[in-house]
């Protein structure tokens, strides 16, 4: 992992699927759950939704909240 990536997640929409348009980090975690079941995809976009799966399934989430903030971007939805 990079430190970049961490910013990746809160700024990067995801580009394809039911969730198409929603922030990587605001995706649901059984949507990541079923990536870590079937595969995810090739490339930077899977090694995120990787990442991102791992931050969720630990209940890391909060630690992207300062990110979030410095970059004017509204908390995580509940």
């Amino acid at each position: 992992m990079k430190p970049e990536d961490l910013q990746r997640l809160v700024t990067l929409p995801m580009p394809f699927g039911k969730h198409k348009g929603c922030l990587i980090a605001d995706l649901p975690g059984n949507y990541l759950n079923w990536f870590a079941r079937e595969g995810f995809p090739e490339g930077e976009i899977g090694r995120l939704l990787h990442l991102m799966h791992e931050i969720d399934h630990n209940g890391l989430k909060p630690l992207l909240a300062p990110l979030r903030a410095g970059r004017g971007i509204p908390p995580v939805p509940r």
